[in-house]
């Protein structure tokens, strides 16, 4: 591994366990975007240094998550695993495997208490505080949903826009 390789791995290892993902899983991810060749767990647990269990684990979460593509070599038997060429691909799956994981079951939770008969003056007000983050995260869903229905040109430009938005806005 050349060592801007390896200073990237490393970096998104360590970036990985604050997005609350394994080390190592993070270090694999990175590994596999910046291979310009598709991957196989031998590979990995050699480059890495980790045990083949270890990256056999991890290939599974990342499979789990959709980051990774499983692919065949002709005239080989191993697997070989891809990550999406296109880092807006990689963003929008991400988005959107955050959004089941996380916050779907986290409006589901809000919805069944705000469908609760509040039993006291504080009850009401939390009803009313979990409407309002409900209604936040909604909003943020919704608005997150119409934008991967968007070109990664599109959205590029209307993030380029998002420096002057406060200017607009006053």
């Amino acid at each position: 591994m050349s060592p801007l390789i390896e200073s990237f791995v490393r970096h998104f290892g360590e970036m990985g366990s604050r997005w609350g993902i394994n080390r190592t899983v993070g270090q694999m991810y990175a590994y596999i975007v910046l291979s310009d060749e598709p991957v196989n767990a031998d590979e990995l647990a050699c480059e890495l240094q980790v045990s083949r269990s270890n990256v056999s684990m991890g290939l599974k979460e990342l499979q789990s998550w959709n980051l990774v593509r499983l692919m065949h070599v002709p005239g080989d038997r191993k697997d070989y695993f891809t990550a999406p060429e296109d880092v807006w691909k990689i963003a929008m799956t991400l988005i959107n495997e955050r959004r089941k994981r996380e916050i779907d079951p986290t409006l589901t939770v809000m919805r069944d208490l705000l469908m609760e008969n509040p039993r006291s003056k504080s009850d009401q007000y939390a009803q009313q505080r979990i409407e309002d983050m409900y209604q936040l995260i909604e909003m943020l869903t919704q608005w997150s949903r119409e934008i991967q229905k968007l070109s990664p040109k599109q959205i590029s430009r209307m993030l380029k826009l998002g420096a002057g938005v406060s200017k607009l806005l006053g």
